[in-house]
This record gives C-alpha cells, structure tokens and sequence, in this order.
C-alpha cells in the first residue's frame, strides 16, 4: 500500500499538486499498518492518519473514525495512536461519522476533556445536539461545558478577525472572466479533483496571461511565484465570475489564493476577489467558501501590484492604497461578510449561528449579540414580482388579502427547498460539498441526479460515476436517474407541471 501510494504521490508531484485524499481501502491497509508498523514508517503512518483522509460523511472517513473511536474507549489498543490522540483526531473530522463516539467519551475520566475539546469547534451536531443537552443536564461536566462554549459562539470567537489592514499582491485578469475561463467545460471531468482541475485554470492565452503550455495548462509557476513573495495573493479583474460554473471556478480560484484547511486534504479556503463588478451568483459562491469578494474599482491595480486593502469594521468602508496613495474606495456588499470569513464561509456561519442560539436557548441565556445582523432593505411599499412570492412562499410568508407576500431583494432569507436537481457535470462535486456537510440524508421532498451530459460519450471517468453515483443519492433518500434517461430540466419541468 505504501509503495503503491508513494508511487502515486511521485506521479502528482511531477504535475505539481498534492496526491489524491486517501480511499476506503487505502484506510483500511493502513489502519492495519497503524496496528503493526514496518519500521521507519511511523510518523509517516500517522501523518497519513491525521491529514490525508477527508472530512465528514466519506466512505474513507467512516473507517477511520471506526478504528479512532476504537482506541479512543480502549477497545483496541495501538501504539502509535493514544486513546488521548485518538479522541484529539476525531474532533478535527468535523461532523458525521466521530459525533457519537465523541459524545459518548464526554463521561470518560481519562479522555473526556479532550473530547469536549473537540465538540466545541464541532458545527454540524444536527440532532446530536439533543445527546449533549441530555448530558449536561445529567450533570455531565464535560457536556456542560461543551454547550457552553457553543452558547458563547468559542467556535467563532476563536478564529481570526478579519484584518483591518492586509498587504496582498495582486494577480490582474484584464476584461472580463468567465467562469469558463476559470473552470472550462472540457475539464469537467476533473472538477472534484481541485488541485487537478485548478491546473486547468485560464489555459487558453489572454492579454496579459500567459499559459504554460496553452488549452492545457494556466500560469501555475506565475501564481506560485506571487505567492512566494509572501502576502496573500488577491483576484482582481474587471468583470469577474460571469457564467454558470460557480463552484468549480471557485475551487480553482481558490487554490492559487486561498489556504489550506486544517485536517482537510485538498481543499482551501478563504482567499480575496476584487472585482469592478462581481457576479452575483460568483460573489455568493465565493462567500459559502470564505473568501472575502469586494465590488471596487479595479482600474489602478496592475498585475504584480502591492496593494494594501484597509476596511472600516464599523462602516464597511473599503479602501485600497498603492505606494501609500488611495487609488480606490468601495463599500463592503453587508457588514455580515466580515462574520462570514471570520467563520470560513456562509454556511458555516448559517449552521454555527443556529447551534449557538440553539444552546443559548436551552440554558435559558438571552440571544447572542456575537453576530453581525443581516439589514432588512427599506420597504419600498410596491407590489411583489412572481419571483419575489415564490421566494416568499417558499419562507413560509402568509397571504394577506389574497395576495402572496414577497421577498425583497438584499434580504436575508433561508427559503424552504422541497425540489432539487442535479446533473452529472456537478454532481460529483455536489456529493463531496454534501460529504462535507455531513449530510446522511435529503431533507427536500425530491432530490433528482440526471446524466445527462455524460450519457452519450462517457469517459472512464464518467463510467466509473455512472456506477457509483446513484447508490450516493438513492441511500440518502434522492432519485437518481439512468444515463440516456434525458436530460434535469425537462424532468423537473414535467414534475413541476
């Protein structure tokens, strides 16, 4: 397994990224290996252990956090890994399969604290919540102070602020960029592979972009060697993010001018876009993955450009300054992306805000003030457009006098979603957000995976998701259709009408 894998990492390094998350099987051998260690591949082993197997709901996770849980009770014992270790690991898998191992831990004398430790940064509790609640009310110290800690928002507070002032250098895409630019349909194929795919990031030659080696590879050295100059690399562009790719445009994005993500392997967040205009859905995109996207004027920043970017926590003023002189000032979109970064993306601020009110609830405290509050916009009095009222219906509005209520636009909201589709060029991608979010199970009423893009001339790639992306979606409760079944859109349509 070792040679195998090291073979592996040999043969991703001569492209220049990092080697591939361990699989399922791979855990297996090595949790096998954990238990009896050639000689000279100790820490090897346990570095394998520790970073190089995803987070939440994946197959390989399951089999760790099997053999962790294990050795944290003292079922099993092993030399490499210490119950306290053991327990300290589970608390980095963010959610899924080491939520109840840990909660069962909070009684344990030895290694309780630990797990408490752990529970604390832990987001994704779901109806877990409810187990640890039960134990602190049983006088469980260690579940006390878990709940707690959620109450005072520690899994917040003990992140970064956003700076008030951050020297970034700039990496200038002149006119517009298209999401295709960033993530081009042809490579489709490698989008769940982020490192991979990122490669493939403004392959095709622009003013003032020069491809490696071009329709193949993007300017990878180039952004490396902004790196190296020490600050975080910024964004910037005239037009960004226009197109539909959001999500893989992001992830490729991000893996030149984001940061890694602790314990989770192949995966960066965070990261600053600066654009005279942003996509709307671009600019939303890059927020769920904690990214800060400002909308300000562009024009003065030049490729290779040390710029320093002030903003005002206060007022959400956005300054950038070149050689100590202003050369532009924006506002921040809402104060509430300074939350957003501070907590790694939207959803984690979305999910991390409701535990805390959830706790704070349960121990009778008054409502946190931790938070920054989404603004309601002014009610401008006019009646709602048709999309406005399905947005409300779907919040749950009432009808008054007959008439749906509506959502403004720039309100925060979190509608309902009883239909979802996806198809087979994202799909694959949307399994491993739902693995990361630890999802075992669908919520809305339909959830629908077609393949409709893949059907016709699959690669082995697409072969391989044809068999093993419909079990993903059906065991949670979705409906996965056949390839050569047609294509989401005229589905959901016929299901709509």
């Amino acid at each position: 397994m070792l040679e195998a894998y090291r073979a592996h990492v040999a043969e991703r390094a001569a492209l220049g990224i990092p080697p591939l998350p361990l699989s399922k099987q791979q855990v297996t051998e090595l949790v096998a290996l954990l238990k009896n260690p050639p000689a000279g591949e100790e820490a090897f082993l346990v570095e394998l252990l520790t970073y190089r197997i995803p987070a939440g709901v994946d197959d390989a996770a399951k089999v760790k956090a099997e053999f962790l849980a294990k050795v944290a009770k003292g079922e099993e014992a092993c030399g490499l890994v210490s119950r306290a270790k053991a327990t300290e690991l589970l608390g980095t898998m963010l959610g899924g399969f080491n939520i109840k191992p840990l909660i069962d831990l909070l009684g344990d004398a030895e290694v309780g604290a630990v797990a408490a430790e752990g529970l604390k940064k832990t987001l994704l509790m779901f109806d877990y919540f409810h187990d640890v609640k039960e134990l602190a009310q049983k006088g469980n110290a260690n579940a006390k102070a878990v709940m707690q800690s959620w109450a005072d928002g520690e899994w917040f507070t003990s992140r970064p602020e956003v700076p008030a002032s951050q020297k970034l250098t700039v990496f200038k895409v002149t006119g517009e960029t298209n999401t295709d630019d960033l993530s081009p349909a042809p490579d489709a194929w490698s989008r769940p592979d982020i490192p991979l795919h990122a490669l493939a990031m403004l392959k095709n030659a622009r003013p003032g972009i020069t491809p490696e080696e071009p329709g193949v590879r993007g300017p990878v050295k180039f952004l490396e060697d902004l790196r190296a100059k020490g600050n975080l690399v910024a964004y910037v562009g005239d037009v960004v993010g226009t197109g539909s790719s959001r999500k893989s445009a992001t992830n490729s994005v991000l893996w030149f001018t984001g940061e890694d993500i602790p314990y989770v392997p192949n995966k960066r967040f965070g990261g600053v876009c600066l654009g005279s205009k942003i996509a709307p859905i671009f600019f939303n995109t890059m927020e769920d993955a904690g990214a800060l996207p400002i909308e300000i004027d562009a024009g003065q920043m030049d490729m290779g450009d040390e710029i320093e970017l002030k903003v005002d926590h206060a007022t959400g003023k956005v300054t950038a300054l070149k050689n100590g002189a202003v050369i532009a000032e924006s506002q921040l979109k809402t104060l509430v992306i300074l939350d957003e970064v501070r907590a790694g993306g939207r959803i984690p601020l979305i999910i991390g805000r409701g535990l805390t009110t959830k706790a704070r609830e349960a121990l009778g405290l008054p409502p946190s003030t931790l938070f920054r509050l989404p603004q309601a916009p002014v009610d401008s009095g006019k009646g709602f457009s048709l999309a406005q009222k399905m947005v409300g219906r779907a919040c749950g509005l009432p009808l008054i006098d007959g008439n749906q209520q509506g959502i403004r636009p720039g309100t925060y909201c979190e509608p309902k979603m009883t239909t979802v589709g996806s198809q087979d060029t994202t799909g694959p991608m949307t399994r491993d957000e739902l693995k990361d979010l630890a999802c075992l199970g669908f919520s809305a009423d339909m959830t629908m995976q077609s393949f409709c893009h893949t059907a016709a001339y699959p690669k082995l790639v697409d072969v391989k998701m044809h068999r093993e992306l419909p079990s993903f979606i059906s065991t949670r409760g979705g409906v996965s259709l056949r390839p050569g079944d047609g294509v989401i859109h005229s589905w959901l349509n016929r299901l709509l009408l």
